[in-house]
Formats: C-alpha cells, sequence, structure tokens
C-alpha cells in the first residue's frame, strides 16, 4: 500500500471532517519530530522504538505485523496518528483472542487478517488516538469514526483497540465496540523515601520474606548494578540478548527480537533505557531490561544463566522499586500477569480494550462470552484484594 494512500472519509457527528486522512507502512514514512510530538514520552510510542521494530523485522517482513499507521493532516500538520497494524496471527499482544479464532475456524470462516491498534509485544497501557490536543472531541470522534470505516473497507474481520488509557477508553464507546478488560499488576509509590519505608506498611509475615529474598542473593555473592542505556557496553547487550533468548526457548518459542534490535534502543532511545545487571565472580548471569519516562518504569524483558534463588525477585523487582522510589517516579508496570507480584506489593489492576467485530452473529456471542468474563473479572480482583500484603491501616 502506498505509504500516502487515500483512504474512506470518515463520518463525524456534525458530517464535517477536519482533518485529511492517509495510511502510512512504514513508520519512516511519516518525520519522527512530528510522530514524537503526538506520542508524548511514552517511549513504547516512540518513532525511533517502532522504527527498530521494522528495521530488525519484528515487525513488517514475515512477522505477520503489517504496518498501517493512520495519520490526520489539517493543512500540512500532523495533528493526529494511531499505531495500527493488519494481523496475521495473534501473537504478541498479550490480549487473548485464540478462542475467537478458532471459532470462527470451526464455522468455515477467516479470522485472520485483522487490525490491531497497539504497540506490538508490549502490554503496557498507554494513548492509541494520539492527537494534538487530547481534549479535542471532534478530532476524536474523526479518528474513530475512520478506523471503523477503513475497518469495513479492508474487509477484515475485527478490529482491536488494546491497553487503553482512561481518555481513550472514553473515546471508544460507541456501541459497535465491545468493552473487554483483564488484570495486570502495578507498584505503586506513595511519595515512599527509602526501600524500607516501603517494607514498613507490609505486614510482618510479607516484610520478613522480601528481606529474606534481598539477603539470599547478597550472600550467594551476587552483585547487582544498574546501567542506564549510554553505559551499556556491547559485551552487555549480547549477555542480555543470550539471556532473553534462552527464556523464551525454555517457553517454546523464539523471540521476535534480534540483538541488532536492542543494540539499536540502546542508542536510540539511551534515556529510557534501563538494564538491571547480576554479576557474579565478575561475570554477568542475569539482566532485566526496563523502560523508563516522566513517572513509570516499565519492567520489560528478563533472562538468566543458572538458577540463583531468589535473584529474579531481585533483578526483576525489588532493584526496580529502589530505583522507582530514588527517582519519584509514581509507578512500576513490571509486565503482563504475574499473581506472585501480588505479595510483594503490586495492586492488581485493570486494563482495557475494545474490539469491533464484522459479523453480526459473532459479534453478539462474543459480547456474551466478554459479559461472562468481566463477572469472573470483578470476582477475581476482589478475592485478589484480599491477599494484599499491606497493613490494614495503609492504602
Amino acid at each position: 500500500m502506498n505509504p500516502c494512500s487515500a483512504s474512506p472519509t470518515p463520518q463525524t457527528i456534525n458530517n464535517i471532517a477536519t482533518m485529511k486522512f492517509t495510511i502510512a507502512d512504514t513508520i519512516d514514512s511519516i518525520p519522527a519530530a512530528a510522530w514524537n510530538r503526538l506520542a508524548a514520552d511514552n517511549p513504547f510510542l516512540n518513532h525511533a522504538f517502532l522504527s527498530a521494530l521494522e528495521h530488525h523485522e519484528a515487525v513488517g517482513g514475515e512477522s505477520g505485523w503489517v504496518p498501517r499507521y493512520l495519520l490526520g493532516h489539517k493543512d500540512a500538520r500532523l495533528v493526529a496518528a494511531v499505531p495500527m497494524y493488519l494481523k496475521h496471527h495473534s501473537w504478541g499482544e498479550f490480549v487473548f483472542d485464540w478462542a475467537w479464532a478458532s471459532a470462527y475456524e470451526r464455522n468455515g470462516l477467516a479470522y485472520y487478517p485483522k487490525l490491531v491498534v497497539a504497540t506490538p509485544y508490549t502490554p503496557v497501557t498507554g494513548a492509541r488516538l494520539l492527537l494534538e490536543d487530547r481534549n479535542d472531541s471532534q478530532a476524536a470522534t474523526e479518528v474513530v469514526d475512520y478506523l471503523l470505516n477503513y475497518a469495513e473497507t479492508e474487509q477484515v474481520s475485527s478490529l482491536h483497540c488494546l491497553f487503553l488509557d482512561e481518555i481513550d477508553e472514553q473515546r471508544l464507546t460507541q456501541p459497535a465496540l465491545i468493552a473487554r478488560a483483564d488484570t495486570q499488576y502495578h507498584w505503586v509509590n506513595h511519595d515512599y523515601q527509602n526501600f524500607d519505608q516501603f517494607l514498613a506498611q507490609l505486614a510482618s509475615r510479607h516484610r520478613k520474606k522480601i528481606k529474606r529474598e534481598r539477603r539470599r542473593v547478597s550472600e550467594a555473592g551476587i552483585n547487582v548494578q544498574l546501567l542506564h542505556g549510554n553505559d551499556i557496553t556491547d559485551e552487555q547487550w549480547q549477555n542480555f540478548y543470550h539471556f532473553h533468548q534462552t527464556t523464551y526457548l525454555k517457553r517454546g518459542h523464539q523471540t521476535p527480537f534480534s540483538l541488532g534490535f536492542f543494540q539499536e534502543i540502546g542508542r536510540t532511545l539511551a534515556d529510557n533505557i534501563i538494564l538491571i545487571v547480576a554479576q557474579k565472580a565478575g561475570q554477568d548471569v542475569a539482566a532485566a531490561l526496563n523502560f523508563v519516562n516522566s513517572d513509570t518504569l516499565y519492567g520489560r524483558y528478563w533472562g538468566c544463566h543458572g538458577d540463583y534463588h531468589s535473584l529474579h525477585f531481585e533483578v526483576c523487582y525489588y532493584r526496580a522499586i529502589d530505583y522507582c522510589i530514588a527517582q519519584g517516579l509514581k509507578r512500576f508496570e513490571a509486565g503482563a500477569q504475574g499473581e506472585h507480584k501480588l505479595i510483594r506489593g503490586f495492586y492488581p489492576t485493570t486494563t482495557h480494550s475494545r474490539h469491533w467485530i464484522a459479523h453480526p452473529a459473532f459479534r453478539e456471542a462474543i459480547q456474551k462470552a466478554v459479559g461472562y468474563e468481566q463477572q469472573d473479572l470483578g470476582r477475581y480482583q476482589a478475592m485478589l484484594s484480599r491477599y494484599l500484603p499491606y497493613k490494614k491501616d495503609q492504602p
């Protein structure tokens, strides 16, 4: 598809479109400064992150993620954008619709291709309707109208908008879009001065458990250091990549990323990257890659060579919490899933997505199924909250 191809005309509330929409099939055709102005400080929407995915074929090529970036211009100025992909599978989304695809197949229908609005391989909540003015409801309506019209015109089975922040969750409340929710675990900084003050808010048995886990790491002779992007050597990137690749292989999968991808973002997103490295006898034995912006730390990838008691918790959680407290960050999102995070002070947090299904009968069936999911989710989160490790008089 031509990077600047024309597309269906959006229908707004007043039937007056103020933007001209086009679809770009590579992020490199979009000026980085114009895109990043809309993406704000979200590192996973940064032009450098998305371009590195393309440069190293984590998207495009044979990956099953075909870029379809939506661009909205007023005159020559980019005022709206949406990170969108044509998908030929459901890998790397973290909002699971395999059962929906299977139901289509059993009924002789094609579920793929579909359209996905998301950051590839990244279960992180954020803006999806990237607007110059996020309070501009007219612009948001035009973008949503266009997305739905485009999905119909392309004759895809469905359109999925994943990990929506509060603003976009409200923007995407049309009856045609099915609301779905899930649970992640996020640590919240209640203005702690240090790690011990955080521990003091926990019930005694949980506090002792965390102290014991941290002590086991130091007693094993393991040293942990935190490195910013520019401080990471090529050898450390290679070690990290080996750990990361091994973690995927243990789960029976190949990583979608290459060493070159991590080396590139290490250069282009250096200010947003924190690598926490564990060493024993001067050799790297484990590492966790994190991303940071103005108020949040995001834990993304971890790997380890060998088996060390509690090292995962120290490298992936406790050192990251130390960093959040020291830098005054508001929260730490340590990735998808993981009920074991709960007793370490992470709160169950709801994530949101919206889904448009073209087939009327399947739309009705999926709507009912999601309704049952929502009931179960409410009960599940209520149960989880009873097991939070905080003292009863704490938040």
